[in-house]
């Protein structure tokens, strides 16, 4: 199978040599396309019921989304193996990055009961409406499992040299524990601060989406670059937090024909973000309350309440604070690729991407 996949991929454009984005994109698409073809066709052979439940599990993955951890993990390796690597023994390990990311991304959902995802219903969503939000729910979590058990089955068909696994489990661990405090920060939000929530948006965000990628592709080089590796850090730290920084912006401010999803949803929730706890930081006595009672929906149109939060916590000056932090994290993270031995093309990439995931409009 794993021969199948890649040569039905030799015709969707695998880039041999340095990719560009469309092609690096394409490649990890169709590498997707065809593994979750084969998978859904094996649990729809034991019940036409398990074949659709695949099929939504298939249709959430490939519904789009930045596919930035494949992209930072194939930069992070050809930033040490050079150009001219080929690509398709590594490409079913990028790919496999983006079955964990959906996994994320679903169960991410169910707990903080999002209606959207990428412009489309959530998962818990499209199963609740056939049997209830129990069902759904349920049904939604199997989904996210379902796709973590499909991550390992196509990393396993990559050529895996020693390390890779370590990173990968490292990557998967701190996904997890980052989320726990995320969720620990809601049902907490009186003990939370700043720092906390730049700690969630570390282990939450920048190590799974940036750094452990980079680190990732790195050991599927095989080679052993301790400066490279130490780079990768410095940077995927630096503007993985950036990247959920502008999402924290974005989560309040940003527009959902464009994001995919609901405005507010992290005020409606009362999640405590890195901008609202600099928000309440900066905040004079009348503005802490008013951020604290501000919040009550408008029957008449259902918005109300969160606009007027949103503007008070523009008043306190915590988006332009949370914009400067933006930038400094982003030239910190392409000051640490100057010194390291990457391959030319590679550190032009990542200084790109570098602006491009922390400056975007969704």
């Amino acid at each position: 199978m794993a021969n199948d996949t890649l040569e039905g991929n030799r015709h969707r454009g695998i880039p041999r040599q340095g990719a560009t984005p469309h092609s690096l994109i394409h490649a990890i698409q169709g590498t997707l396309a065809d593994f979750l073809a084969a998978q859904t066709a094996s649990l729809d052979s034991i019940d036409p019921e398990l074949g659709g439940f695949a099929r939504t599990a298939r249709d959430l993955v490939l519904a789009g989304g930045k596919r930035l951890r494949p992209v930072f993990a194939y930069w992070g390796w050809r930033g040490a193996v050079g150009e001219d690597e080929p690509i398709e023994p590594v490409l079913p390990a990028f790919a496999a990055l983006e079955l964990m990311h959906t996994f994320a991304l679903v169960h991410d959902d169910v707990m903080d009961e999002s209606d959207t995802r990428r412009g489309h219903p959530t998962a818990h969503r499209i199963f609740g409406r056939r049997n209830g939000e129990r069902f759904g729910s349920s049904a939604a979590i199997l989904v996210g499992d379902l796709c973590l058990v499909w991550a390992d089955q196509l990393l396993a068909r990559a050529r895996a040299p020693q390390g890779v696994r370590s990173v990968y489990d490292r990557m998967r661990v701190e996904a997890i524990a980052g989320q726990y405090l995320d969720v620990l920060g809601e049902a907490e939000p009186e003990s939370w601060s700043v720092e906390r929530a730049l700690l969630v948006a570390r282990h939450k965000t920048a190590s799974y989406t940036i750094q452990r990628p980079l680190q990732f592709g790195l050991a599927l080089s095989g080679l052993a670059h301790p400066e490279i590796d130490l780079a990768y850090g410095q940077y995927g730290l630096a503007v993985g937090e950036a990247f959920q920084l502008r999402d924290d912006l974005l989560g309040v401010y940003g527009d959902p024909s464009v994001t995919g999803k609901p405005a507010g949803d992290d005020l409606r929730s009362g999640k405590p973000t890195a901008l609202l706890m600099l928000a309440r930081r900066l905040a004079s006595p009348a503005q802490r309350e008013a951020l604290d009672t501000a919040g009550a929906v408008n029957p008449a149109d259902g918005s109300g309440g969160l606009l007027e939060k949103a503007q008070v916590i523009t008043d306190t000056g915590a988006p332009a604070r949370l914009e400067a932090m933006i930038q400094e994290r982003v030239a910190d993270g392409i000051a640490a690729l100057a010194g390291a031995p990457l391959h030319e093309d590679a550190r032009a990439a990542l200084i790109e991407l570098a602006v491009r995931a922390t400056h975007r409009p969704a």
